[in-house]
């Protein structure tokens, strides 16, 4: 999809969109004459300017424009970014349903470059499909693809930078929703180390660590689940430095099961359908590692992915067995569908070798966030709550909430095992979210490390109206939240 700032838009027939505040009515008088055969269309359709509807009205006149597409942008009073991404969003719909390929946009004059930024992340995202299993069809429809802003002169040069910033955020964002989305058989490892080694060019460097490296460094956690697959193990390590000197050091870990079976401890068959999106952490790794040349955030940057499915089989790690991760605490194995941790034992390990400022990872972890906090709120977890906070900050700006959990020192006697330092589960039923982050604090040191636990909204089984740049299936969670927070450390 192309932006182009424009200001004044060519003769001919075109689709115009203009912005709607929830019962306001001047929104159309642009259109003269016209404006109130316009305005009387919509009401008429219904349209109120709620947010995250729109409406389309055709105007009676022989003017150019042949179509307008208002957009609800809600209450006045109150309105903000989201607003105005999730109008992008639904104007991205709206253009696919009436199969139309380019619009013009009236941009008004008192909206920022904030709201330009996440009008157009509204629009990217909103066009997005995923088409890649499906027969060509004579009825598809690809969607938008010209998007012209009319603005003053002087705002031109600005606005395309940061249409070229809302595109990265976008296109990060993309990228993991492709990998979290396609076939379980298709994303394995080595497709993740494969899609490292695509993103790994000037700025960014790559290490790659398969079996025999993972045995040679002591990597139990991560090898312990792999025992069950065919597929090899693999730690992945990204390195982004700025040019420079750089602020500071961070490093972003997510968990990459490629699917997970639950292993001995078996999922049911319901449980076990949208496993494939279990690497959603290291999805959103690979994507911000994808447009960090384009961002160029002044911080070091590493990107570590702990890789491997999750299998049962005759070589399968099982219930009972003690793994040793990479910094040599042993982890007491209850349940073999409390994977996640295993593995990120080692990633976080690694981690803290890199001696950074701090840590974020990122996993799909425990249901028992998704009871919690739903399919819209992440939960996060922290020892420190300067970076906890600057983390939030980003989530805010992007859209994508968290929320934040206690790590309460009472539960750590929840992990505690009789034959190991820790055991992967915890006590009873009670604070499966809390108690899992306890187990993977033992890996950070004293390093400030954010856990997020996005097992609720890193992947959608139903879709939410009032979210239409979001649909079915990996949403590409925290790329452009993690994009901003480097940005702005």
């Amino acid at each position: 999809m192309r932006f182009f700032i424009t200001a004044t838009f060519p003769k001919g027939e075109k689709t115009e969109v203009f912005f709607a505040f929830e019962k306001e009515k001047g929104f159309a008088n642009a259109l003269g004459k016209e404006g109130d055969a316009i305005r009387t269309g919509l009401e008429k359709e219904g349209f109120t300017g709620k947010e995250s509807t729109a409406g389309v009205a055709h105007p009676k006149g022989k003017g150019d424009v042949s179509r307008v597409i208002a957009l609800g942008l809600g209450a006045k009073p109150g309105w903000g970014l989201e607003a105005i991404r999730r109008a992008g969003g639904r104007l991205a719909r709206k253009a696919r349903e009436i199969r139309v390929e380019e619009i013009f946009v009236e941009w008004p004059g008192s909206f920022t470059d904030h709201h330009l930024f996440a009008f157009t992340e509204g629009v990217l995202l909103g066009s997005y499909q995923f088409n890649r299993y499906k027969s060509p069809s004579k009825d598809s429809f690809p969607g938008l693809a010209k998007v012209s802003l009319k603005m003053k002169k002087e705002r031109k040069s600005k606005a395309d930078k940061v249409l070229a910033k809302a595109q990265a955020y976008a296109e990060g964002t993309i990228l993991a929703r492709d990998l979290i989305n396609g076939a379980p058989s298709d994303i394995t490892p080595k497709v993740l180390a494969d899609t490292a080694r695509k993103i790994a060019k000037g700025s960014i460097k790559l290490k790659v660590f398969g079996k025999k490296d993972l045995i040679r460094m002591g990597a139990g956690g991560l090898l312990g689940v792999n025992r069950g697959s065919a597929q090899e193990p693999f730690l992945i390590h990204l390195h982004y430095k700025p040019v420079g000197k750089s602020k500071k050091s961070l490093a972003l870990v997510g968990k990459g099961i490629t699917f997970d079976s639950g292993g001995l401890s078996l999922k049911p068959a319901a449980g076990m359908e949208t496993m494939k999106m279990d690497m959603s952490g290291a999805a959103a790794v690979l994507g911000v590692f994808s447009q960090l040349a384009k961002t160029r955030p002044q911080v070091e940057v590493h990107g570590i992915i702990p890789t491997t499915e999750n299998m049962p089989g005759g070589r399968a790690y099982k219930p009972g067995d003690v793994l040793k991760a990479l910094n040599g605490k042993t982890m007491e194995v209850l349940n073999t569908d409390a994977e996640g941790r295993l593995i990120l034992s080692d990633g976080l390990s690694y981690a803290e070798r890199q001696k950074v400022d701090g840590i974020v990872d990122l996993a799909t972890l425990t249901g028992a966030c998704v009871v919690a906090l739903g399919s819209l709120v992440a939960g996060a977890l922290s020892n420190n709550q300067s970076i906890l906070n600057r983390v939030k900050a980003a989530t805010e700006a992007e859209g994508e909430p968290i929320w934040e959990l206690p790590l309460v020192k009472e539960y750590r006697d929840d992990i505690k095992s009789k034959v190991a330092d820790i055991k992967n589960i915890g006590s009873g039923r009670e604070a499966g979210t809390i108690t899992a982050a306890m187990f993977l604090q033992e890996f950070v040191g004293e390093t400030p490390w954010v856990h997020l636990d996005i097992a609720g909204p890193a992947y959608l089984e139903r879709e939410f109206s009032s979210v239409p740049y979001l649909i079915h299936g990996g949403t590409g969670l925290m790329v452009r939240s993690l994009l901003n927070f480097l940005e702005n450390e």
